[in-house]
């Protein structure tokens, strides 16, 4: 029989609910609990501690410095105490497990649902739980362990993190097939800038690699006109520039279905200064994975190796 959260202190496990839902009712009917169970044990916990953990305005309850810093402390426990328990039912046979998995929204398009498919047909007693985010969050969920593994781009640090897969991907313009540009073998980014274009938000691998390639385009920087469009989300770009309202920048992944199809045309970029898009598989180096996190690991990797990224 699996041990359940039940023998996880109780006075911590319904603070960690009060902090996350904001208040005790909601935590109540998150736990299926009564308000006044909720309550109390919070109040024992914070006589013992002789500190209070909230503030308490009506009924919502926000972290004082205190609770904050218990908060993190409960969480990391929790973390560690559900991986203890799947690599228990793993080394009892029970090929029981599960993985959390972090990835940048390209990567979640195409590419990823077909490795949990595969993998969940492998492994059908393995929990796969999935964050679709951007980059830079990616790394900081595996840094702080809200993610077993990550599929990102570009990290600012590797301070902490081990790569188990990583592939170059060239960034271009893309368009819809009747667009003027469309029949061109290569374009730059100044050629591109004469239509109306959409721009990759601050946040996003992709926009960092534009503006390096820009530095040294001083000129042409000045002179573009504004995006009609700036945004987080490469699927909102790549439908607008199918629709064939304006041009986008990215690269290959994530339109797959749309450059079979003919919809979208991908254009090489030629600007000497931009930069490769360097997609990573990346997990923390300070703690080992479990088995359920390195058969996924394995599993993703090989499918990387055996269906190669353009």
């Amino acid at each position: 029989m699996r041990i359940d959260n039940a023998f996880v202190s109780t006075a911590f496990r319904y603070f960690a609910a009060t902090a996350e839902a904001g208040s005790i009712r909601a935590a109540a009917r998150e736990l299926n609990i009564a308000s006044s169970a909720v309550n109390r044990q919070i109040l024992m916990l914070e006589e013992a501690l002789g500190m209070p953990l909230f503030e308490r305005t009506g009924r919502t309850m926000v972290l004082t410095e205190a609770g904050q810093v218990l908060l993190n402390q409960t969480k990391i426990s929790l973390r560690d105490y559900e991986d203890a328990l799947g690599v228990i039912d793993e080394l009892r046979g029970l090929q029981r497990g599960r993985v959390r998995i972090a990835t940048a929204e390209s990567v979640s398009v195409n590419l990823l649902p077909k490795i949990l498919a595969n993998f969940s047909e492998h492994y059908p007693s393995i929990e796969t739980f999935l964050t679709v985010t951007v980059a830079d969050r990616v790394t900081e969920m595996v840094h702080s362990r809200d993610a077993d593994l990550g599929f990102t781009y570009n990290p600012s640090t590797l301070d902490g993190l081990e790569i188990g897969f990583e592939k170059s991907i060239a960034v271009g313009a893309i368009a819809a097939s009747d667009h003027p540009l469309a029949q061109q073998k290569t374009v730059c980014l100044a050629d591109c800038f004469n239509y109306p274009y959409a721009f990759p938000a601050q946040g996003l691998s992709l926009r960092h690699a534009l503006d390096t390639a820009m530095e040294d385009s001083s000129d042409i920087k000045d002179k573009i006109k504004k995006p009609i469009l700036e945004a987080n989300s490469l699927r909102v770009m790549a439908a607008m520039a199918q629709e064939g309202r304006c041009i986008a920048f990215q690269t290959r992944v994530g339109i797959e279905h749309h450059l079979k199809s003919g919809a979208l045309t991908f254009l090489p970029l030629t600007d000497r200064n931009l930069p490769m898009d360097r997609l990573m598989l990346i997990r923390q180096s300070s703690k080992a994975p479990s088995p359920a996190t390195q058969m996924f690991e394995k599993f993703a990797v090989d499918y990387l190796k055996k269906h190669p990224i353009n």
